[in-house]
């Protein structure tokens, strides 16, 4: 090899004279990376031909072959050489004392050699017995000796890899999945086994027995210049230890990093963490190709005869069924992918949209999907639609689905492009023993436990939205609470929270240690601790959301950060500072005064002794303009609002204004339910009518927003809500009939639902506060739930924060009067039975 100028004098100088050429290449600072790994290799190469031309003396029928990762070329200074010795086998013991002539020399030098003597049929035979001998043989390369027997083995050994590719590769998938249970992911390691943990050496070449099966190939973008960062680490790792070794040790990070001209240890990780990162994506989406190629190929022969019986032998191509998920996505063969419709390129929360609705049904987002969406999809404005931050929000609250889908958002960088302070934490490690994860990991598993606390707070976008950015001023030197603040700030404002949320997520952030810092560093009984505690949390609202997200966090971090005895303090600490709260006077909520439009609709409710319904569009405003409303439509009007000629909307107001009687929530409920309408936000409330009228109306403003398609007609609403509350239509048998026929996807264990009894509320009436997965009927079931308890609903607050029903009702006995506390507490248990059935 000329281009080393080491060569020639290794092959004149024999085992000496290849020690020092080997000497002189890995001590020069001017060759690193793939070109000294090449080297390397033909440096060996030539010495080995050299002894092998110099032991065979004339003998054919025999060769030396290179492989595994001395096969790919890839030899790192401590490497060791895996060599098959390949013969025809007429003459064994002239092979044996060839062999002796290789071997020894290799040892003499003190480099490990893992070697074998075989014939093809012996290494053919080997490999359908030993899957790890067959890897080593894809990769094998010739060194000396017949040409002719090394390809006929190379081509064999692939063809054998194919066709037994359906049984192999499994296989080779669970030898995969038991070596990272061994090894733990390489990319939250501290001290990680560049080679055998998940994501590593490995996997990559895994991938790459994948692709030679020809059933699937791994995504390319990226995937060899991770392995090639993962290898220059190992190569300095050999360099810097002296030894054969893959586990990158604390102790010895400084000098690896310095060896690769970085920064610090802490750079080292970061950049070991985003190639595996690189690695374990590309193979989570190759086994997924190889999983579904797989149950194809098993149903293709059964299949092909129905499609025949059906189409004859030129029928046409069944096509793979395609079911809803959300506007714009649909699953397919077990992904969440975009729907033939989808315009990624004018629709900007489409991203997000899918993300959510992939999460919320446990699938994996499509590679397809994800490059497309991160090629076309238009740029969010600032600040966010209301339907992009609760898509978010129902992303996040997905609970574990949440991580795989966030990663293959993260793969393809659209993360960074939503949240571009999310790049200072990107695979940021943390030194702390007490962390399992990198910070953008932690701050995703923070996110999938404060999912499991949604049914305690009130508000659970912000709990989960905080569990998001508790962290994120770890990537700024100082306080990481303090610039988490500033930043929490500035991205909640930039995703659409108003002035209050922000100041609630900003207070969350930076004081999102305050509580377990204090309850084990403090002394409680002093009331200075509690008092000052008090005075940084300012609301019992914002108390509660910190005792979650205090436990979130703490989870999330490692078995070492939370106990039971820690949450005892803890618990200790919030019960002792709620009681400071609730002790300074609250204002209590005025009751707004109907518009002129809301009079107008109850008295002509009043007239007519039946509904009336008025429907708004609620469409985007340009960012520098208000959004001017539409008239609302009449109440025998036959049209819903269309957005043919301007934006999509965002949601629908409805208006309904019926005579004050039984049944109301229920009925208005069901048929919205029938109708496949989301309810995002809705009150309900009795308005007295004007002056000089006797009698009172309800009225209930409703946000609400088709599921798919397009909105029914106000006419059709108003004629079924006839229907329902004169009891001609029966909403829960219809509602049945309709889930038994399309079952929704379980993808994700939502936590259990919540019913409680809100203390001292409210004087006029008792507040049942439920928190439940949202899903079609919901709000239909809890109505029933309240009639069937004899209770009069007084009023209604229901809002849908992400995925995600936080309703309070507003109760009283038939007389007017709130409810006694067992009672009150028997409808609470009623209701919560009700939901679990």
């Amino acid at each position: 090899m000329t281009s080393t100028g080491v060569t020639d004098e290794a092959e004149d100088s024999g085992p000496g004279g290849y020690a020092a050429a080997r000497l002189r290449l890995l001590t020069e600072g001017a060759r690193s990376g793939p070109p000294r790994r090449r080297a390397l290799a033909e440096l060996t190469d030539g010495w080995l031909a050299g002894l092998f031309g110099a032991a065979t003396e004339g003998h054919t029928g025999v060769s030396l072959v290179a492989v595994g990762g001395y096969g790919r070329g890839e030899l790192s200074p401590r490497s060791d050489l895996d060599l098959l010795l390949l013969h025809d086998g007429r003459d064994d013991k002239a092979v044996a004392a060839l062999a002796d002539r290789l071997w020894y020399p290799v040892w003499d030098l003190g480099i490990d050699l893992d070697h074998s003597v075989r014939t093809p049929q012996q290494a053919r035979k080997t490999a359908g017995e030993d899957l790890k001998v067959h890897l080593g043989l894809l990769d094998a390369r010739h060194l000396a000796g017949d040409l002719g027997l090394t390809a006929s083995l190379r081509t064999a050994v692939l063809a054998d890899w194919r066709n037994q590719a359906p049984k192999r590769l499994p296989e080779l998938w669970d030898l995969c999945a038991e070596r990272a249970e061994r090894q733990g992911e390489l990319r939250f390691l501290l001290e990680p086994d560049l080679k055998e943990a998940r994501g590593g050496l490995r996997d990559a070449t895994a991938l790459r027995a994948v692709a030679a099966s020809w059933l699937a190939d791994a995504p390319r973008e990226g995937l060899a210049e991770a392995r090639r960062r993962l290898l220059d680490v190992r190569d300095a790792l050999h360099l810097a230890t002296g030894r054969a070794t893959d586990r990158l040790a604390l102790q010895e990070q400084d000098q690896v990093a310095a060896e690769l001209g970085l920064l610090d240890a802490d750079a080292l990780l970061r950049q070991v963490y985003e190639a595996a990162r690189v690695v374990s994506y590309a193979g989570d989406v190759t086994w997924r190709e190889v999983g579904r190629v797989l149950r194809s190929r098993s149903v293709r022969p059964r299949l092909r005869a129905m499609m025949n019986g059906r189409n004859g032998r030129n029928g046409a191509k069944p096509v793979a069924e395609r079911s809803p998920l959300a506007e714009g996505v649909v699953e397919q063969d077990g992904e969440a992918v975009l729907a033939r419709t989808a315009r990624p390129e004018r629709d900007p929360v489409l991203p997000l949209r899918a993300a959510a609705a992939a999460a919320q049904a446990g699938l994996p987002l499509s590679l397809h999907a994800v490059r497309r969406l991160a090629a076309t999809a238009r740029p969010l404005p600032t600040p966010w639609p209301a339907e992009a931050r609760e898509q978010l929000v129902t992303l996040l609250g997905s609970g574990r689905p949440t991580v795989q889908v966030w990663e293959a958002l993260e793969a393809e960088g659209l993360v960074t492009r939503l949240l571009p302070d999310w790049e200072r934490v990107r695979c940021r490690p943390q030194r702390n023993a007490v962390h399992l994860w990198t910070v953008d990991r932690h701050l995703i598993e923070t996110a999938v436990r404060a999912a499991g606390f949604t049914r305690r707070v009130h508000r659970p976008d912000l709990l989960l939205v905080a569990a998001l950015l508790h962290d994120i001023g770890k990537g700024w030197p100082g306080d990481h609470s303090v610039a988490g603040e500033t930043i929490a700030r500035d991205v909640a404002a930039r995703i659409g929270f108003d002035g209050a949320d922000t100041a609630v997520l900003a207070t969350l952030v930076r004081h999102h240690l305050l509580l377990v810092e204090t309850a084990t560093r403090r002394d409680l009984d002093d009331p200075a601790t509690v008092r000052a505690v008090a005075q940084a949390v300012g609301t019992e609202h914002t108390l509660e959301l910190l005792h979650a997200l205090t436990e979130a966090d703490a989870l999330a971090t490692g078995p070492a950060a939370w106990s039971s005895w820690r949450g005892s303090l803890v618990a200790d600490l919030v019960k002792r500072v709620a009681g400071v709260l609730a002790g300074e006077p609250q204002p209590e909520a005025e009751t707004a005064a109907p518009t002129a439009e809301q009079e107008r609709l109850a008295v002509e409710a009043f007239r007519t002794g039946g509904p009336v319904l008025a429907l708004r569009a609620q469409t985007e405003p340009p960012a520098d303009s208000a959004p001017a409303p539409s008239p609302p439509s009449s109440p025998s009007s036959p049209s819903s609002p269309s957005s043919a000629d301007g934006p999509e909307p965002l949601g629908v107001e409805l208006l309904i204004a019926v005579p004050d009687q039984a049944g109301v929530l229920p009925a208005v409920a069901g048929v919205l339910a029938m109708h496949r309408l989301t309810v995002r936000t809705a009150e309900l409330r009795s308005v007295p009518l004007p002056d000089g009228v006797e009698g009172s109306v309800l009225l209930l403003d409703w946000r609400v927003a088709a599921q798919y398609g397009s909105l029914p007609q106000a006419a059709r609403l108003r004629a079924d809500l006839v229907r329902a509350l004169d009891g001609t239509l029966d909403i829960a048998a219809r509602l049945a009939e309709r889930d038994a026929a399309h079952p929704r996807r379980r993808g994700v264990e939502p936590p259990p639902p919540r019913v409680t009894v809100a203390p001292a509320a409210s004087r006029l009436a008792t507040v049942i506060e439920v928190r439940a997965q949202d899903a079609p009927g919901l709000l239909f079931r809890l109505g029933r739930a309240l009639e069937a308890a004899g209770v009069r609903v007084r009023s209604a607050h229901v809002s849908t924060l992400g995925a995600n029903a936080v309703d309070a009702f507003y109760v009283t006995r038939g007389e007017g009067t709130p409810l006694p506390g067992d009672e009150a507490a028997s409808v609470a248990r009623g209701l919560e039975e009700s939901l679990r059935a």
